[in-house]
């Protein structure tokens, strides 16, 4: 019996033994793990500020393979689990199956556009907070060259690249931004041996700086930028702490946001699709006392002039969704 088996069936005979008046919220994590220190880790932070915050209760589980996502979200929802929060585009079959079979429990999934009537989908713009990261990133370099590491190739991923290239492109058109993905199956987010070696082989065609979009394997972009000497950008949780000083800023993705706001709900959460993006404070980069000397006032005000454009409509970046284009990079 795994870990996670263990954990639903007991969550299973508490819920069940108490009744329906006890339920708690769910939350389930992607492959990748719970304390990736990016996507799921932000889903934590928001779970963990809404327990701190009303002293309530939730329950947990992480994937350890594909074929647990139904088992989970079945288990959770016979439990009486409500609403059931999960982390991932990967859970959208799944829960287009599952969703039906418990018209009373509430669904919020991230990442993904499920059509149910029970079904939160949480979406995001990340191309417009990759764009600013961008446009940091071509400021900072001082070879005009860039590039982007990204997990499982998927169109969600590109558009990460996308819009982070379109940033490059916007203050140095003539900068080179070389773009690689770890992979084509979900073990591309956990894989920080082939994020260094990708980091390795973006800083021989002379790259400065490195954007990971890439999970957990991120972790290992970052810490070989750190050790030879160029910097990275971080991606989803604010990862500036990580090497102090080597991380120039990390493009925020405020999954925790959604999370604690789906818990906030209860099982009065609005389903239908939720986008969110630099007008709603869904995107954006991260300044704190981690890299505030890397980024002088003059990038601040140069970035925080693009963001307010985008968030007002007068300035639109390109999303790789809408057409699966982009011109900025190729892929």
């Amino acid at each position: 019996m795994t870990a996670m088996t263990k954990l639903l069936g007991a969550a299973a005979a508490v819920a069940l033994g108490t009744g329906a008046a006890m339920a708690e919220p769910a939350l389930i994590f992607d492959l990748g793990g719970k304390f990736d220190k990016s996507f799921n880790e932000a889903a934590f932070g928001g779970a963990k500020r809404w327990a701190d915050e009303t002293g309530g209760s939730f329950l947990e589980t992480e994937m350890q393979s594909e074929a647990q996502r139904e088992q989970a979200l079945r288990r959770f929802a016979e439990s009486g689990a409500n609403p059931i929060v999960m982390t991932g585009f990967a859970f959208g079959d799944v829960l287009n199956q599952v969703a039906p079979d418990y018209p009373d429990t509430k669904f919020a999934i991230v990442d993904m556009v499920v059509e149910q009537p029970n079904v939160r989908s949480v979406v995001f713009n990340e191309h417009e907070g990759s764009y600013l990261v961008g446009m940091l990133a071509a400021m900072a370099s001082e070879t005009d060259t860039v590039g982007f590491i990204g997990g499982m190739d998927i169109p969600l991923i590109r558009k990460f690249a996308c819009g982070y290239a379109q940033g490059v492109k916007a203050v140095s058109p003539d900068a080179t931004v070389i773009a690689n993905m770890t992979g084509t199956t979900p073990a591309a987010w956990n894989d920080p041996v082939r994020g260094s070696e990708l980091t390795n082989a973006q800083i021989s065609q002379g790259a400065d700086v490195v954007y990971a979009a890439a999970g957990g394997t991120g972790v290992g972009v970052l810490q070989t930028a750190a050790d030879e000497g160029i910097l990275s950008i971080g991606v989803d949780s604010n990862q500036n702490y990580l090497h102090p000083g080597q991380v120039l800023t990390s493009m925020m993705k405020r999954v925790d946001n959604a999370v604690y706001e789906a818990f906030s709900d209860g099982t009065d959460l609005e389903t239908g699709i939720y986008v969110m993006g630099l007008a709603n404070g869904g995107v954006g980069y991260a300044l704190d006392e981690y890299n505030e000397e890397l980024i002088t006032e003059e990038m601040k005000a140069a970035v925080d002039e693009a963001s307010a454009k985008i968030a007002s409509g007068e300035m639109v970046v390109h999303d790789y969704m809408s057409d699966e284009s982009c011109p900025a990079v190729s892929f």
